[in-house]
């Protein structure tokens, strides 16, 4: 580990990839990279590389994404609420991880996020920033950090808008960066193919 954050890690893996396979038949996160890695375990991986703990979000019933981000290093909750969307899904990785000094929010379709990236959101939020995010080409991507006091409002979240509404009211640390990666999920089989 080249870097050990302060922070905890939130990864969120709980959402129904319904792009990737409107039939539901096929968790897009177990899918296989074309180096043959599966997409959650690498997105897990690289955040394991900076922060000690990583919680991995998930919705009950996802016990084959469960083990594999078990088998990578995580934590793992099941998050009862995933259903109404990554707000909800947030809120329960901060609730589980609640003694936390800040977090740093991975989504677990993007495992093209260049390690350095994660690293320099890590130094930013260990050295005081209360919101982190890294740019590229002018576009906000992830992962995202949080200072402790956001918890609150983090707690508060529901539905599936996420912590946008916070990244825009706050003093927000921007960290431009040379890495696609952090615009890149896998939404659709043509994104996996194209990583």
């Amino acid at each position: 580990m080249a870097y050990a954050s302060l922070a905890t890690g939130v990864l969120l893996a709980a959402g129904f990839g319904s792009r990737f396979d409107p039939h539901g038949l096929h968790n897009k996160l177990l899918a296989q990279m074309p180096d043959g890695t599966l997409v959650a375990h690498e997105a897990a991986h690289r955040l394991l590389q900076v922060v000690t703990r990583v919680l991995a979000v998930v919705r009950p019933g996802s016990d084959a994404l469960a083990r594999v981000l078990n088998d990578a290093g995580c934590d793992v909750v099941f998050a009862a609420s995933a259903e109404r969307g990554m707000g909800a899904s947030l809120a329960a990785g901060i609730e589980a991880s609640d003694d936390a000094e800040g977090w740093i929010v991975a989504l677990a379709d993007m495992p093209r996020i260049a390690i350095p990236t994660i690293e320099a959101v890590a130094r930013a939020l260990d050295n005081g920033a209360p919101l982190v995010a890294p740019f590229y080409d002018g576009q906000r991507g992830h992962p995202v950090g949080f200072g402790s006091e956001h918890r609150d409002a983090l707690l508060a979240l529901d539905g599936d808008t996420g912590a946008k509404a916070l990244l825009k009211s706050g003093a927000l640390t921007r960290i431009d960066v040379d890495d696609p990666g952090i615009l890149r999920d896998v939404d659709t089989p043509d994104d996996l193919r194209t990583l």
